[in-house]
C-alpha cells in the first residue's frame, strides 16, 4: 500500500496548482462564445434573423432555418470554434440562417405563442423564401424550438421541404424527467403573477439545477484541476457564459406553454389551436428527421420518439445520438457524426 506524501509535498503541489491557475486567469482577455461571421438580414423589434457567411458555395439549394428554444441561448450551438455545430453545418455546405429571438422585458409580457409561431417564424420564413426565390425552405427546431417547428410545419406545410427536430418534447405527459413531473402541478398563474408577467432567466436555470444537482456541485469541486490546463478552463468559462445570459419569458407564452403542453398535453391529443386554427400534426407531409438523445435528461428520449408516429410523412428517420441534451451540440460526436448526418440528409433531399 503506497502512503500518503509528506504534508510539505503536498503544500508545494497546492502552492504550484495555486500559481498555474493564477497565471492561466491572467492570461485570459476574453470568452469568446458564438464568433462564427453572420450578418443580421432582417429584425423586428427585438427578434434579428442572422445569416452565417460563407467562404465556398453552399452545397445543398435549399437554406435551413434554425429555430432555437426561447430558454437559455442559441450561442450554445456555436460555443467555440472546434464545438460549433453551426460551423460544421456550414462547413458540410448547407446555407444557415438562424433565429435569435432576443432578450424580453416587460413590454413583452403579453407576447403570446401566436406571436412567436405564426408571427416571427413565419415572417423569417417568408424573407428567406423570397431572397431565395424558393417556395419551400427547410426547417431546423432544437428542444422548444422544435415544438414550434412542429407546429408551424403542421399549419404551413406549403412552405417547409423538410423537417429536422432536435431534442423535441412532444409528448409532455412522460415520467422519465423530473421537468415534467414537476410543470404539472406547477401553479403557472402564481408563478407569472408574481414575477410580474416576465419569468426572470435565473428562476429557469435554476429549476435545470434542480434537475441534477449534484453535477453543479462536481463541477466546482473540480475547478481547481480545471484551472490548471487553460484549454479546459476556457471550456468551462464559455459554458458558463452561456448558462449566465439567459434571457427572461414572456409571461403569456410561458403560462401557455406550461399549461397546454406540460399540463395537458394538446398537441399531441389534437386538441391544441393557434389563432382558433387547430394544429393536425397528420398534416405534415414533408420528409422529417427525428433526432434525441439516449441520456437526455432534459427532454428523455421517450417524450420525443412519438413524432415519428404522428406525423404522415412517408420519408421519415428516427436517429439516436449517444449522448446527452448539450452533447447534441458540444460534444466531440457531434462534430465527427451528428452535423455530417444531418447535412448530407438535407442534401440527399435537396
Amino acid at each position: 500500500m503506497s502512503q500518503a506524501k509528506p504534508l510539505s509535498e503536498q503544500i508545494i503541489e497546492q502552492v504550484d496548482t495555486a500559481a498555474e491557475a493564477l497565471k492561466n486567469i491572467n492570461d485570459i482577455q476574453d470568452v469568446d462564445i458564438a464568433t462564427a461571421p453572420r450578418d443580421i438580414v432582417w429584425e423586428d423589434g427585438k427578434l434579428k434573423l442572422l445569416r452565417f457567411r460563407r467562404e465556398t458555395p453552399a452545397k445543398a439549394h435549399t437554406p435551413v432555418l434554425v429555430s432555437y428554444a426561447l430558454v437559455n441561448r442559441w450561442e450554445m450551438m456555436d460555443l467555440q470554434p472546434n464545438r460549433s455545430f453551426i460551423r460544421k453545418l456550414i462547413s458540410e455546405g448547407i446555407d444557415v440562417y438562424l433565429i435569435d429571438w432576443g432578450y424580453p422585458t416587460k413590454i413583452d409580457r403579453y407576447k403570446t405563442l401566436e406571436d412567436y409561431i405564426l408571427g416571427h417564424i413565419d415572417d423569417c420564413v417568408d424573407y428567406i423564401r423570397k431572397e431565395h426565390n424558393l417556395d419551400k425552405i427547410n426547417l431546423l427546431g432544437v428542444c422548444q424550438g422544435g415544438t414550434f417547428s412542429l407546429i408551424y410545419s403542421a399549419l404551413h406545410p406549403e412552405k417547409v421541404k423538410n423537417l429536422v427536430t432536435l431534442v423535441t418534447p412532444i409528448d409532455f405527459d412522460n415520467e422519465e424527467g423530473l421537468l415534467f413531473k414537476w410543470a404539472k402541478d406547477m401553479d403557472v398563474d402564481a408563478v407569472v403573477d408574481g414575477f410580474g408577467g416576465i419569468i426572470p432567466g435565473d428562476f429557469l436555470n435554476t429549476g435545470f439545477d434542480l434537475l441534477k444537482p449534484m453535477n453543479k456541485t462536481r463541477k466546482y469541486m473540480a475547478l481547481p484541476e480545471t484551472m490548471k490546463n487553460k484549454a479546459t478552463l476556457m471550456n468551462f468559462l464559455r459554458m458558463e457564459r452561456w448558462v449566465a445570459d439567459s434571457p427572461a419569458q414572456a409571461g403569456e407564452t410561458y403560462r401557455r406553454f406550461i399549461k397546454d403542453m406540460y399540463q395537458h398535453n394538446k398537441l399531441i391529443k389534437g386538441e391544441f389551436e393557434l389563432d382558433g386554427r387547430k394544429v393536425n400534426l397528420h398534416n405534415i407531409t414533408m420528409p422529417i428527421l427525428t433526432i434525441y438523445a439516449k441520456d437526455d435528461h432534459i427532454v428523455p428520449p421517450a417524450t420525443t420518439k412519438p413524432i415519428n408516429d404522428l406525423v404522415a410523412s412517408k420519408d421519415k428517420e428516427l436517429m439516436e445520438f449517444p449522448g446527452g441534451h448539450i452533447g447534441v451540440f458540444v460534444g466531440a460526436r457531434s462534430q465527427d457524426l451528428l452535423t455530417p448526418a444531418i447535412a448530407k440528409w438535407l442534401t440527399v433531399r435537396d
